[in-house]
């Protein structure tokens, strides 16, 4: 029961294939009080859905991080339900799906901007709408990110420079947040055959060399991931901040 007692705000549940769900489900079973938010109606019924197989009563919560009203509102609803907030996870990237192919150079204004947007600029509003709930004895907020952030992934091209947008926020929220003893890390997992990751082109291929050059000889699994998140997110990992912790069955100390 790392996490008895702990308020979590989970976003990017997407399906139950996500690493969010697995992260929801390791949360639950510490312990953990969860809400989570959904980006728009289509997700909706399929988050209530699973929801419901957890085994407390959990709020969700409409919010299109590109909106800063929606943001605002998703943190006046968390404050609300649970008064404070412990733990903010932050599982959401995207980027349309014609600029994850061919070369980065062809990527278009409009991709960047929205790429950026939603993947890595959202961190910074949340934390922000995170700060105010966590005020005291502190919290701590994880992103999801990928070794593109900094090596050279075929196909991965506009993500690439996101993730790294999105791990030096991470670098610099720790920072600002420290004093008040807000601890902020990332979470570089290997690749996940989720709905997200199928939108790379060849991800199969990616997969498939993880598993060969990884010195585990295998891909990670989300379960794995999600026990991560669960010591970043408890006091097991109080002393720790603003660190990339790499979960990827030690993909990236390869050099070939």
């Amino acid at each position: 029961m790392l996490l008895e007692g702990k308020n979590a705000l989970i976003l990017g549940v997407a399906n139950q294939a996500s690493i969010a769900w697995a992260i929801a489900k390791a949360f639950s079973r510490e312990g953990a009080n969860l809400a989570f938010a959904y980006q728009g109606e289509r997700l909706k019924e399929n988050l209530i859905e699973l929801t419901g197989t957890l085994p407390h009563p959990s709020p969700v919560f409409q919010c299109d991080v590109t909106k800063d009203d929606e943001i605002q509102n998703l943190f006046s609803g968390v404050r609300h339900v649970f008064g404070r907030l412990d733990v903010l996870v932050h599982s959401i990237a995207f980027a349309p799906k014609n600029e994850l192919s061919g070369r980065i150079s062809d990527t278009t204004r409009q991709g960047f901007q929205t790429a950026q947007e939603v993947s890595a600029y959202s961190l910074l509003a949340l934390a922000k709408g995170a700060e105010a709930l966590m005020e005291g004895p502190g919290g701590s907020i994880l992103a999801m990110s990928y070794i593109g952030a900094v090596r050279v992934i075929p196909n991965y091209n506009l993500m690439g420079p996101v993730k790294a947008s999105l791990e030096a926020e991470i670098r610099y929220l720790a920072y600002d947040l420290g004093p008040k003893n807000i601890r902020v890390n990332g979470i570089s997992a290997g690749p996940v055959n989720t709905v997200a990751a199928r939108g790379i082109s060849r991800f199969g291929t990616m997969l498939k060399h993880h598993a060969h050059a990884a010195p585990l000889r295998r891909n990670v699994g989300v379960d794995e991931i999600a026990n991560t998140a669960v010591f970043l997110a408890s006091t097991l990992s109080s002393g720790i901040t603003g660190e990339i912790l790499y979960c990827d069955c030690g993909y990236h100390i390869m050099g070939m």
